[in-house]
């Protein structure tokens, strides 16, 4: 028995070939912040055989209060998330194969990732719908199983999709939700963030270890501040015509209308945009340009950040860019669009 992996080997329903079956896997994590950050920990400190981690942003100050792998030093030198959560699950587990990905978890990008790489789960940890649905749409289109989480406040949710067995993330909304409490509106406790992780890591491992008897089955709701929780089955909800999970699927948002160009992020007055094609930028090089024109900017091998008095902007080398300091999207375009053309 590996030491390393003992205590959890002694598990029954996992043991020493359930631990083998995990150290086969291939996890993708999309998003890198709280829910990212503890799925990651425990999956690595589990044994999974490897980790894609894909993430758009970089580590701030409000991070540090609930995303559990990210430092002051990290904050400090805005490290993209997904490579300074490398780094330092690497320091945990050596043995895993950890893949970081600085970018949108976009049709291409997920699509890409099953095609080449036959991804065994996909987690969901972003902060948006629009993600969600494309990750809903690649999953049942590959036949991957994903697990849904979410948190705002005090409140959770999770369940697992399982496709040919379970309704899709469509059924249960049919479209995409607009509005609604954000982590920007209401905040955020940390044990919300771990309560769900915990629910979404319970069900990886019974994934992983292929034990499908003992998947929950049920949409699980909580709020930890009221005492209040849920757990329900949504099997009469799938239908014969969603364009997901139906007779005749379309997987519409994997087309290129359905994907949004520009976000308000959660939990900050930014707005992300994504150019219309893709770009690469040396940030080094774009560093440089903005400094000729007067302006104070900062880069990382990843990112170039610029102070525009009361707003920054933040380019990514694969063209994003983070516009802070306003939540209105046709003022961040002129931004954008005033220094990046």
């Amino acid at each position: 028995m590996n030491e390393r992996y003992s205590r959890q080997q002694l598990f029954a329903p996992i043991g020493e070939e359930g631990q083998k079956k995990i150290r086969e896997k291939h996890v993708v994590l999309i998003g890198a912040g709280a829910l990212g950050t503890g799925n990651a920990e425990a999956l690595v400190r589990a044994g999974i055989g490897k980790l894609t981690i894909i993430d758009r942003d970089y580590v701030e100050w409000s991070n540090l209060q609930r995303q559990q792998l990210y430092s002051e030093v990290d904050a400090k030198e805005r490290l993209p998330k997904a490579i300074a959560a490398k780094r330092r699950l690497e320091r945990i587990n050596s043995e895993v194969k950890i893949d970081a990905i600085v970018g949108e978890a976009d049709a291409e990008q997920l699509e890409s990732l099953a095609v080449e790489q036959r991804p065994d789960l996909l987690i969901d940890a972003t902060d948006n719908f629009d993600a969600r649905m494309i990750i809903n749409d690649v999953a049942y289109k590959y036949g991957i199983p994903w697990i849904y989480g979410a948190c705002v406040g005090s409140y959770g949710l999770s369940y697992a999709f399982i496709p040919g067995r379970t309704p899709c993330l469509y059924c249960l909304l049919e479209t995409v939700p607009q509005g609604g409490l954000t982590c920007d509106t209401a905040g955020i406790i940390s044990p919300a963030v771990q309560m769900v992780v915990s629910y979404q890591v319970a069900e990886a491992l019974k994934v992983l270890v292929e034990d499908w008897a003992a998947l929950r089955g049920k949409l699980v709701s909580f709020d930890l501040w009221t005492n209040e929780y849920a757990a329900i089955r949504i099997d009469a909800v799938k239908r014969d015509d969603c364009p997901t999970c139906g007779h005749r699927p379309s997987y519409p948002f994997l087309s290129y209308e359905h994907q949004t160009k520009t976000a308000v992020l959660c939990g900050r007055d930014s707005v992300q945009i994504r150019p219309s094609s893709r770009r690469q930028y040396d940030v080094n090089e774009l560093a440089s340009l903005f400094r000729r024109q007067g302006l104070r900017a900062e880069a990382n091998p990843y990112l170039v950040s610029v102070s525009l008095g009361a707003k920054r902007l933040v380019v990514f080398a694969d063209g994003r860019a983070l516009v802070h300091g306003t939540k209105d999207v046709n003022e961040a375009k002129t931004i954008y669009y005033r220094y990046l053309g």
